[in-house]
């Protein structure tokens, strides 16, 4: 059973010349019934972001401190 997640960020994050801002959320469906989205260090998380924003997750050091999350579904 799947479940769907909407992670936006916290806060502006600027590092290695990208930038993060919480406009920039994405809604992320996990491949198990987890109750936290990074459960998997966040691959769902990264391929979101870098689908849509071109934001590279690990490059800038993210972390899932400088996330929320809230369950869809």
């Amino acid at each position: 059973m799947l479940r769907v997640f909407e992670t936006p960020p916290k806060r502006i994050k600027r590092s290695n010349n990208t930038v993060l801002t919480p406009e920039m959320k994405v809604t992320v469906t996990t491949k198990q019934h987890v109750s936290n989205p990074f459960y998997n260090s966040a691959e769902e998380v990264k391929e979101a972001y870098m689908r849509l924003y071109g934001f590279d997750y690990k490059k800038t050091c993210c972390t899932q401190s400088d996330f929320t999350f809230r369950a869809l579904a």
